[in-house]
Parts: structure tokens; sequence; C-alpha cells
């Protein structure tokens, strides 16, 4: 009997075994799986807690204060702020706008580079209930005034650095009975008034609960612009509870109170706020810097002590493009947070920085969906599987490049795409997951809704986003419709035309879109290229690595040779003006090559060649 039921022991242990490894064997992910859902359950219970008692971001930060007042909040070049200081300062912030004439829901504009301050002005405005625009301080003219009036403002604060591009719009600010506030005690200019002054001035006490009377977690709370790489960039309404959604995401990807966060990324942009705001409900510390710096990147790391860092599209190129040190894996962090970096550059960061936790994500800042991969999966942003399409509902539908439309059948609705096929990304508009839009453009948000998608009276957000999902699950970014193109009958996703170029010796980074050529449907391959320092151009080698690794429809037709790419302030490039010039020598001074397969060589594009593909004499 003993022996017996030994055996039976045995054998049930035996099947144990077998089970695991062969559930870990068929659903290998599922252990993962099952944990984000369970970190958005929690996301869900803590927003529903919040939203019983109205517990604001405003509320979170003086909870911090409360218990750790002592504790490091931010650095700054030599400087150390604690939770305490902050709530002062703030204090003062806010007590300067009310001075000023605001009062809840009102709308400040903020046109600074990262600092301390820029951190005070938004939770001062916090505290009494009205609006921060975040105005990106690359800016100017035309696009500046249009960043400010659709916003509403009815105050713009300015720091020094940014005086030139304030004094070129200040006669059409006092023109609109603008109050224009400076971060300086030294701007000489008529109709400005100091901002540090009447900072001075004021009590740094708390201020009356009765300021914010009224509030909710409806309400806005910030205004983030789109980037704005193919047209003005569009004012994204963030309220109250999509900050406080996307800070718990943040917490969520192992950000504990104990890291030092360093950001260097723009404070304007949403990668780098929510990484403040995230900061704030864990009580950690944030190290900022003014404006990006790859030379002083890992300096900066060593100096606070930071564990953790944000990239955003090309950060992390920037980083193994600088020259290898001895240094290089001489730091503390351990996790890099961020989205837009490529699988080659992925890996070799990993290589030469050590073992950071790279975590991808995928979230717009006016999207309702994202995605984050937790699975070190290189190149993914994270995995598509039906619990988490349970609780948020989503779909990968086919999308007509050449009509720039998605495609539906008989029935009119939507059509949804089979593994392995790209898809336009569109995701349900929920009480959960809210679509609120783009201030002051009616247009421009109703453009981003989608109806009877798949029955009729749903509506869904349209990311313009394309993906692909792999056998296993995988969900990995393929193209912005805007900038995918087609040509020849395919497709042609411009981010992997890119990423061919660049592997080439010469090119350092690879900007590729679609031109039009006269008497051919679709658009023609096109890619600015900037080389590496100290290389030339070299058309035959370049022709044979783009014969070699791209199919027919995908090489580009055309080559133009810059000094440098231009990029927005968070690193995506910039097309609209490229896309306009096309390939014309007449209008163009920078080198251009042409692809010729007669030749078998890349050859420059001279006013003749180009008439003759004007004309038709050359074929393409």
């Amino acid at each position: 009997d003993y022996i017996s039921e030994t055996a039976k022991m045995l054998l049930a242990l035996l099947f144990a075994v077998v089970f695991f490894f062969g559930f870990r064997y068929c659903f290998p992910y599922f252990l993962h799986d099952l944990y984000l859902i369970y970190i958005r359950l929690r996301l869900r219970y803590r927003i529903k807690k919040c939203m019983k008692t109205n517990y604001t971001i405003t509320d979170h930060f003086l909870d911090v204060v409360k218990t750790t007042p002592n504790k490091p909040f931010v650095y700054f070049q030599d400087e150390c702020f604690t939770y305490k200081q902050a709530d002062e300062l703030s204090n003062k912030t806010a007590r300067v706008f009310l001075q000023s004439g605001l009062n809840k829901g009102d709308v400040v504009a903020l046109f600074s580079q990262n600092s301390p301050m820029f951190v005070w002005l938004w939770l001062g405005l916090t505290k009494i209930g009205c609006v921060a625009a975040f105005i990106n301080f690359n800016i100017r003219s035309k696009s500046l005034l249009h960043c400010f009036e659709v916003s509403g403002a009815k105050v713009l604060v300015a720091a020094q650095e940014l005086r030139d591009a304030v004094d070129e719009v200040l006669p059409s600010l006092q023109q609109q009975q603008v109050s224009v506030l400076v971060l300086s005690d030294k701007w000489s200019s008529s109709g400005v008034e100091s901002f540090t002054q009447k900072m001075d001035q004021v009590s740094s006490a708390p201020l009356s609960p009765n300021v914010t009377c009224g509030l909710t977690l409806l309400s806005p709370a910030v205004y983030i612009y789109t980037s704005g790489t193919t047209g003005l960039p569009k004012a994204a309404i963030l309220s109250q509870i999509k900050l406080l959604l996307m800070s718990f995401v943040h917490m969520s990807m192992g950000r504990t109170s104990d890291e030092v966060l360093y950001i260097s990324l723009p404070l304007y942009h949403t990668t780098g706020f929510i990484g403040v705001v995230g900061a704030i409900c864990l009580g950690s510390t944030v190290a900022l810097r003014s404006k990006f710096s790859v030379s002083n990147f890992w300096n900066d790391c060593r100096k606070y002590n930071a564990t953790a860092i944000l990239y955003i599209g090309e950060t992390l190129r920037y980083l193994c493009n600088t020259p290898k040190s001895l240094n290089d894996r001489n730091h503390n962090v351990k996790l890099a947070i961020g989205n837009g970096t490529r699988p080659d550059v992925w890996r070799e960061f990993l290589t030469r920085f050590g073992d950071i936790r790279v975590i991808e994500f995928y979230g717009a800042t006016e999207s309702n969906c994202s995605f984050i991969n937790y699975f070190r999966k290189i190149g993914a942003v994270g995995r598509d599987f039906f619990l988490y399409k349970w609780m948020n509902p989503y779909a990968f539908i086919k999308f007509d490049v050449d009509r720039g439309e998605v495609v539906r059948d008989s029935s009119g609705f939507c059509v949804k795409v089979a593994r392995g096929e790209p898809g336009l990304l569109v995701s349900k508009i929920t009480p959960w997951a809210p679509f609120i839009g783009y201030m002051g453009d009616m247009k421009q948000t109703e453009s981003k809704r989608l109806h009877n998608v798949f029955k009729k009276g749903d509506t869904y957000f349209n990311t313009g986003d394309m993906f692909l999902v792999d056998k296993e699950g995988f969900v990995y970014f393929y193209d912005r419709t805007g900038d995918t193109f087609r040509w020849k009958g395919e497709n042609v996703a411009t981010t992997e035309v890119a990423d061919i170029l660049t592997m080439a010796d010469c090119i350092q980074e690879a900007n590729v879109y679609g031109v039009s050529v006269p008497g051919n449907e679709g658009r023609a391959g096109m890619a600015a290229i900037a080389l590496k320092e100290g290389l030339k151009f070299d058309p035959t080698t370049v022709f044979k690595h783009v014969v070699n690794l791209l199919p027919v429809y995908a090489r580009p037709l055309f080559i133009r040779i810059q000094e440098s790419l231009s990029i927005t302030g968070t690193f995506k490039h910039q097309k609209g003006k490229l896309t306009e010039e096309e390939f014309d020598p007449n209008k163009i001074s920078d080198p251009l090559y042409f692809l010729d397969m007669k030749e078998k060589d890349y050859v420059p594009l001279t006013v003749n060649i180009y008439d003759s593909l004007v004309t038709g004499t050359i074929k393409v």
C-alpha cells in the first residue's frame, strides 16, 4: 500500500510537471498576459477610488508633501528641491496667477525649456483649477501664434531664453489684449511684466481649498500639442482623469518611490511630462535637464544617481552614436521607458550600455488605447490577446492607402486584417477609453472618430497608425497612414525603408516619403539622408545595398543629401516641406540622385533627367 501510494504521488507529480511545461510550451506568454490584466484591473480600481472622492493630481501632490516633505522632488543642475519647497514655490505661482485675474478654467500658455519653474508654474495652475497649454519652445512666428490662439489662453508666460521668439509675435499678442509675463527681471520690452518679481512679493502659505471648488476629474488639466510633422500642431485636451490614467500606467512599468527618473525630453511633450506626474503619484524624484544633450546624458545619470530614463524617437540611436567609452556601463540605470526605437538600435543599446530593461510602449497623447511591451521582445510595442482586447476593445482593420480611407465590406462595416497583414489600429470609445479631442478644432476632432465600424452606432478612435501582429501575437508598429504610400500597386512603409537605408555604411539618418511622378499612379519613394561624419555619399554601394535588400516597389527612386534632417522637438522627422518640394533640381539646392537601373547606379539628378522624367521620356 505504501509503495502504491508513493507511486500515485510520483505519477501525480509527473503529470503536474508535464502539464506545467506543456502549458508553458503551448502558451509561453500566458503569465505575462495575466500580469498585464492584473495591472489594468488594479488601474481601474484606483481610478474608481479617485473618482469617488474626486482625488486629483493636486491631492496626490499635497499628500506626498505631508508624508515626505523633505524628500527630493526635482534635481536641476546643481540644485535640489524638496517636495515641501515645490509646494511653497507653486503656492507663490498660484497667487501670482490669481492676482493677474485668472479664474478656475482659464488657460495659461507656458513657453519655456525644461526647468523647475516649469513644474512650479504647472502645479500653481492646477492648484487654482486653471489649464496649462504647453507650447513647443522650438516653434516660431506663425506656428507660435497658431498654438497660442487655438488654446484660448489669456496669459502667456515665457522664459528669458525665448525672448526673441516672443518679441516677434508680441504686437499680435498685444492686439489680442493678452497678458505677457516673463521669467526674468531684465526683459525690457514694453507691455510685458516680470513674473519672478511678482513671485517675490506674494506669500508661500497654503491656498484656500475653496479656490478649486467645483473642479472634477473630468475637468481639462493641460493641453499638449501634437508634433506637427505634416501640418500645424493640434492641442490635445488631457483631463484630470486622463493624467491619472497615464501616470498610473507609467507606475505599472516598474517605477518605484525610490527611483530617480532622468528626464531630458521636453516637458511640453507627453512622455516627458507624464514622467513628472508619475513621480508625484509615486512620491519619487526626477532629475531635469533643460534640453537633451548627447554628450552630457550619462554624466547626468551618474551625477544624479538616476535609476530610470525616458526616451523617444531617435534618443537611443543618438546615444549609441557617441564614441565608445570605458564608462559606458558605469551607471545605475535599470529601466528605460519610451517609444519609437528601431530593433537594431535597441540591440546595440543593450549590448553597449548593459542589462537595462527597455519598456517600449505605444500611446499617442490624444489616443484612448495603448500597448506596453512587458516581455523584452525587441521591436514589439506589446501583445494582442483576447483578454486585453475584451477590457479595451480595439481592432486592426484594412486601410486603402491610395484613397486614404478604411476598407468596408458590402454591409458598410470595416474589415479586420489577418495576422501578418498591416492594419490600421482603431479603438472603441467608451467611458473607460474616452476621446476628448482637440481644443478649438472640432473638424480635426471629428476626423479622428470612426463611426459604424463593426455595427451601426458604434464609434472608434482612429489612431492613424498601422501595425503588424505576428503569429505569437506581438504587435509591431508599421507606419503612419500619412507616411505609408503606394507604388507599383504595393504599399510602402517609410519606416521599414528608412531602417534599411541606415544600414548602409555612409548613411547616418534617413527620412523616407512619397512623391508624385507625372504619368504614374501612386507615389514614388524618395529619401532625404544625412551622411555619417567624415564620409561621402557612395552611390554605387548604396545602389547595391538598396537592390539587395528592398523589393522593386520599395526602392527610393530619388535621394536628397542634406547636412542635417529637419526634426521636431521630440525627434520626429518633418516631411511636409520635403514632400512639397518633391525632386525638382530647379527648386532644390541639395545634391539629388536618381535610381538608374540601366546604369545600375544612383546617378546625379540633372535638369535634363528631371525633364525626361516629367515628360515620360524616362520610364519608372
